[in-house]
């Protein structure tokens, strides 16, 4: 693992180092933002209700954001600071809600309310070299919903990191090509859970102004300490297109493979894709939609990092239908309808019997300031 590290390091650097030298204007100083501080907020207060729920408040064990039902709550509540004079750069934000307490359930009962925590500096022109918590370097959807084209996170987005803690090198080769080498404590952990470390890649391409490609990898053993190590390697692709001044596309794949517990067995494989459609209906309206599916070998991640023999696989299909409203720029009314199927029974209904179907509305009013 060490000499991989090392390798996959140096190569990153080295690579770096010659694009810095070849530009042009390599030697030309970064320009300071007028403000280096500045400070941020966000709260997204929600209503769900589930049909057919079995009688708890509590959504299914896969969902982490907007994850309680019949019940007014706060998804998640987030204040920060930020600085950045173009040489130096960092962060600190603090967060709260029912999200925070679903998927940092395993976190630290301090650290779990760190929304992010970082500190950087630029080690040569066009880079950044940054370390602490900071938000993950996989996926289509974040942790705020705002920043999302539907309410609710997909499948593929609540079970893969939201948030990652360790050492990211960031460069931008140009305007439209920007280079990521993380290494990390894990898949989406801030304590560490063993004596070794996760790699991680990100590649973002926006060859014209309508269009974003985005490849992330990640590599890691995720076990315990006291476990049989099980080494993970996951890819995540997206592309995204801005169609016409109205109307947006997007198409997401992920897909991962874990060792199995037995030397020489068969390694247990996900993968995962949605479809989004974004459409402005008008000034203050906007609908969206989006089909997903997700299949995991015996449950993996979606249902356990370690499934046993007799784990049952995960096959869901799943569609929702979105109606934003936004009254101002820094406020949105959002309302989703969201319906899931499986190949064979994954949840239990009200009366506690195997069920394939589940659906659900979830609305929210969300403020960034």
């Amino acid at each position: 693992m060490k000499p991989l590290f090392l390798l996959a390091t140096a190569a990153l650097l080295t690579a770096s180092a010659a694009s810095a030298q070849t530009t042009p204007d390599s030697t030309a100083a970064p320009v300071a933002p007028a403000n280096p501080l500045t400070t941020y907020g966000f709260v997204d207060g929600y209503y769900g209700y589930d049909f057919k729920h079995a009688a708890t408040n509590q959504r299914p064990g896969f969902l982490y954001s907007h994850n309680r039902q019949n019940e007014f709550t706060v998804n998640n509540a987030v204040i920060g600071l930020r600085y950045d004079n173009g040489q130096v750069r960092g962060a600190l934000g603090l967060h709260a809600g029912t999200y925070v307490s679903a998927n940092y359930a395993a976190e630290d009962q301090v650290l779990k309310h760190l929304y992010e925590a970082y500190a950087g500096f630029r080690p040569f022109k066009k880079a950044w070299l940054d370390v602490g918590i900071f938000g993950s370097h996989i996926g289509f959807e974040s942790a705020l919903s705002k920043d999302n084209w539907t309410l609710t996170r997909s499948l593929m987005a609540e079970n893969s990191p939201y948030y990652e803690a360790g050492a990211r090198l960031t460069y931008e080769v140009s305007p439209k090509l920007t280079l990521t080498g993380l290494v990390l404590n894990g898949w989406q952990n801030i304590r560490e859970n063993n004596q070794a470390k996760a790699l991680g890649t990100q590649i973002q391409w926006k060859p014209t102004d309508k269009l974003l490609i985005n490849s992330s990898t990640f590599y890691g053993n995720e076990q315990p300490q006291d476990s049989v190590r099980r080494r993970r390697y996951f890819h995540d692709f997206y592309v995204s297109y801005a169609a016409t001044d109205r109307l947006s596309l997007a198409l997401v794949f992920d897909v991962g493979k874990q060792e199995s517990e037995q030397r020489g067995g068969k390694a247990d494989t996900w993968h995962t894709g949605a479809a989004f459609v974004r459409y402005k209906l008008a000034d203050k309206w906007t609908a969206a939609a989006r089909a997903e599916y997700y299949n995991a070998d015996r449950g993996i991640i979606i249902s356990s990092i370690s499934p046993v023999a007799a784990a049952a696989d995960f096959k869901v299909q799943a569609a929702s239908l979105n109606l934003d409203y936004a009254p101002t720029s820094n406020v949105t009314f959002r309302v989703e309808g969201r319906t899931f199927h499986g190949r064979q029974p994954f949840l239990s209904d009200r009366n506690g019997n195997p069920t394939r179907n589940y659906g659900n509305l979830t609305s929210s009013i969300a403020l960034a300031f």
